[in-house]
């Protein structure tokens, strides 16, 4: 359903909203690490084609890369969509270097640095981002809880 009031300016906000709020840590039960969820955003090029591949590709992960995610520490990514908006959150251990364990990830094996160069062709930044810049942080800046 199309909201007549949608912009993607409106979407980001809302969705940052939703998913920002979610952010929290977490005791992973093993050894008590503690876990932080980080949010992310970007958007697909404003192409049906081009975004029926990006979802056809995630339909498809390479295996490569899944392994190269486990090998570098992350615990859980999940990615949402609104139209030509991606939200990702990842799941790491809190205080984990983003860009060592990006490093890691790439580097296990060639596959893996492809798909970044692949994924990379489909994707500009939000609204605000400077040229070339693709995924950046949401920040959490609402959160309820009822425990």
């Amino acid at each position: 359903m199309k909201l007549s009031w949608y912009n993607p300016l409106i979407a980001f906000t809302a969705i940052s909203f939703l998913f920002a709020s979610c952010s929290h840590n977490r005791s992973a039960g093993k050894a008590d690490v503690q876990l932080t969820e980080k949010v992310f955003v970007v958007n697909i090029l404003k192409n049906g084609q081009k975004l029926n591949e990006y979802l056809e590709h995630h339909q498809h992960v390479w295996p490569e890369v899944e392994a190269g995610f486990k090998k570098a520490g992350y615990k859980k990514i999940t990615l949402y969509r609104y139209d030509h908006l991606l939200v990702m959150t990842i799941v790491v251990p809190a205080g984990a270097d983003l860009g060592q364990m990006g490093k890691v990830a790439e580097s296990y094996d060639k596959r893996c640095a492809e798909w970044n160069q692949l994924m990379n062709q489909y994707q500009v930044g939000v609204e605000g981002t400077s040229p070339g810049q693709t995924w950046v942080e949401a920040k959490p800046f609402y959160a309820f809880t009822n425990q």
